[in-house]
């Protein structure tokens, strides 16, 4: 019964910090949508024309000569298209509307075709082919996939859904919206690793030893990701423009100055904060079946239980954090890697700098973690800290 009662405190304090954290976030936030456009589901009805467009607009300026070649440079097409709109208050209507393309500017789409499902934009008098609808796929995923943790997990699959679900919240109703009102980026990161560690290990795990020292040693490992992060953002003279996005956030509308190293700071411990805390949970959970199992072991040979299981876990664990960020910014690196004509210069690079650095920084953190947790455990399981009714959870 008072393991109920915590774990429903648990949860009613998950929710309580995200309506108010919401609520502070968002004050003093700048309506950046003066304007906002009509954006509407539709389905493709039939393709009513395709025209070939060319444009010789460089003909007339010589300068541009050596750069660019009209005749094949700028062509393009533009498809007329007749959908019928699937929701909203002129849902049932039917619309026309078209797709642009530009030779030398590659679309984020493929061309339409009838039956598709899309979002048309309404500007200007005239709609527009804005994107396929790709949100129900999405949905249907997500549910297989939240189906397959209830059935694969039971108890602690539910546990795991609903602290993943208030993880997302947090980043999306409190953080990014604190970022966008101006907040202080370091401080609000720290708070959300903080308040997502916590949440998830005392939900999915329960209110106990194993919990407390996994807590302790993954904020350690957090932490220490964050030092290095801020110790080597002053070594490498980091101006936090690693890509054309930092660029269009550095002129935010209303007034907003965000400070994109500090993104880069954030960017660090929430990237690495899930792999530092999936090796403290290990530790935490193998050192706890240790101590039942072996009850006369010494705190001594408890700790060097818990440094033998992280190297074990070490070695994955770093190549796990590299790998994805390799495999988020592949592209860039392929890209770099094609205009780059020295080695030198590609791995100067800041934007390739920052990724290596994201890696460096939370593998440390995933060091720090090991002998922390380790030595947390040693601690906690041989002092009688919490009531019976809490040691398993």
């Amino acid at each position: 019964m008072t393991i109920r009662i915590t774990y429903l405190a648990t949860v009613i304090t998950a929710f309580l910090f995200l309506i108010i954290g919401n609520k502070l976030a968002v004050s003093g936030a700048v309506n950046f949508q003066s304007s906002p456009q009509e954006i509407v589901r539709a389905k493709v009805q039939r393709i009513v024309d395709r025209i070939e467009n060319n444009f010789d607009v460089f003909n007339e300026h010589d300068e541009y000569d050596d750069f660019y070649e009209p005749s094949s440079m700028i062509q393009g097409y533009t498809i007329i298209f007749e959908a019928k709109i699937t929701n909203g208050k002129r849902k049932g209507e039917i619309v026309t509307a078209s797709q642009s393309s530009i030779s030398m500017l590659p679309s984020n789409d493929r061309d339409i075709f009838e039956k598709a499902s899309i979002l048309l934009t309404y500007s200007n008098f005239q709609w527009y082919f804005n994107g396929f609808y790709r949100i129900s796929g999405l949905i249907w995923l997500g549910v297989l996939f939240v189906l397959c943790v209830l059935f694969l997990g039971r108890k602690k699959g539910v546990n795991t859904i609903l602290s993943l679900s208030f993880t997302c919240a947090a980043i999306f109703t409190v953080f990014i919206p604190a970022i966008l009102a101006g907040k202080n980026v370091y401080i609000m990161s720290i708070i959300v690793c903080i308040y997502t560690t916590v949440m998830t290990l005392l939900i999915v795990i329960g209110f106990n030893k194993k919990s407390l020292a996994s807590v302790a040693g993954c904020i350690g490992g957090i932490l220490t990701a964050g030092i290095i992060a801020l110790i080597m953002d002053r070594v490498l003279n980091l101006t936090g423009i690693v890509d054309e996005h930092s660029r269009y956030l550095i002129n935010m509308p209303g007034g907003i100055k965000l400070n994109l190293r500090a993104l880069i700071f954030a960017g660090i411990i929430i990237g690495a904060m899930g792999a530092i805390m999936d090796v403290a949970i290990s530790i935490a959970s193998s050192l706890w079946e240790i101590k039942e199992k072996a009850k006369d072991i010494s705190i001594k040979a408890l700790f060097r239980s818990g440094l033998n299981i992280g190297r074990d876990i070490m070695g994955s664990m770093a190549n796990t954090l590299i790998l994805a960020y390799i495999g988020s910014s592949l592209s860039v690196v392929l890209l770099l890697s094609v205009f780059s004509n020295s080695t030198l210069n590609l791995f100067n690079s800041e934007m390739i700098a920052v990724e290596i650095l994201q890696a460096l920084a939370g593998s440390f953190g995933i060091l720090a973690a090991m002998p922390l947790t380790a030595l947390f455990c040693s601690i906690l399981y041989f002092k009688n800290t919490l009531p019976k009714s809490y040691e398993n959870g």
